[in-house]
């Protein structure tokens, strides 16, 4: 495994990590047995940073982690996230008494006195030209309920903006093989403040993977049968806000660029990590398998100059008509 630094933090983590989205729910059935599998699997590989959110499951990645810092002596650090379990998701719900009552339920939900990294997540784009809202941050840092905090955003235009707040110490934002805009003017700034980059669904979805076809199906609780109209959520949370046909022709073009002895998946990991901005990317794994193969791409050799190559064209000819300037 290999780490890197987290913004400002101290820390240094993975360069492969966990997010636990899939570990809580809206990714069709998942066994909690299963998922302990895969979360212990991750610490046995050198993982040391997980990733969740209060509404994963409402509540449940949260404590699944939870026991397993109970079940484990090795320490790790575990983000998580607030503001969407507002109802309406409005800006103004971004106030003193709810993220304090959302950051109250997530430590009893974590078992623990303070939060490693608290994430606004994916709040409207008023938020982040609200002060103070990131005021009430640092004061839950002062009263040692945080350690540490940072945003999920949608757009680059709210994670720029975002890491004007000092406090900041990491964005998390879909980077991936069908989403590169990030690595245009973020990564740059980014790393001029000593802000950490969390790149999430890293394998769109899983269309990444290289194992979906035209006759993949997903069951009606998966985001990706529901929200690909973005009916839930915002679009871009699902297969990187591609067209899925789209998407699949996209993988069977990289197909023949995939490294002897590598999956699909790994080269898509091996790609993220070849940009020093990113600090980590962080795959789900429902199954200690997943995580296994996910894991591995941490340790492979950097990918060739014409196989980056080839990969941004099929970018440009693929992807970035139809989500480059939406995100």
């Amino acid at each position: 495994m290999q780490y890197r630094p987290l913004g400002r933090t101290g820390w240094n983590i993975s360069t492969v990590s966990f997010g636990a989205w899939a570990i809580g729910g809206t990714w069709g059935e998942v066994d909690d047995t299963d998922s302990m599998g895969a979360l212990h699997r991750a610490l046995d590989l050198g993982v040391n940073f997980f990733d969740s959110a209060d509404v994963y499951g409402d509540g449940r990645s949260e404590r699944l982690l939870a026991q397993l810092k109970r079940e484990r002596s090795e320490p790790f650090y575990v983000a998580t996230k607030a503001g969407r379990r507002l109802d309406p998701h409005e800006a103004s719900g971004y106030n003193r008494a709810n993220l304090t009552a959302f950051v109250e339920r997530s430590l009893v939900n974590l078992n623990t006195e303070a939060i490693d990294l608290l994430q606004l997540h994916c709040p409207p784009t008023e938020v982040f030209y609200m002060p103070e809202v990131f005021g009430v941050l640092d004061d839950l840092v002062t009263a040692g309920k945080l350690r540490h905090y940072g945003v999920s955003v949608e757009k680059v235009e709210e994670a720029l903006k975002a890491i004007e707040y000092p406090g900041v110490q990491s964005v998390q934002i879909i980077y991936n093989l069908f989403r590169q805009r990030p690595a245009e003017l973020l990564f740059e700034q980014t790393q001029k403040r000593g802000v950490g980059i969390l790149a999430r669904l890293p394998l769109s979805s899983g269309l990444l993977s290289g194992k979906m076809s035209a006759q993949s199906t997903f069951a009606p609780d998966d985001h990706r049968q529901f929200n690909r109209e973005g009916a839930a959520f915002d679009r871009g949370e699902t297969f990187s806000g591609l067209d899925f046909n789209v998407g699949l022709q996209a993988v069977e073009a990289m197909q023949g660029l995939v490294p002897a002895g590598q999956s699909m998946a790994q080269m898509a990991l091996r790609w993220i990590q070849m940009n020093p901005a990113v600090t980590c990317s962080i795959p789900g794994g429902k199954r200690a398998d997943q995580v296994a193969d996910n894991v591995a791409a941490a340790d492979l050799p950097p990918l060739t100059g014409a196989t980056m190559q080839a990969l941004a064209d099929i970018y440009a000819r693929y992807a970035k008509p139809l989500v480059h300037q939406r995100w």
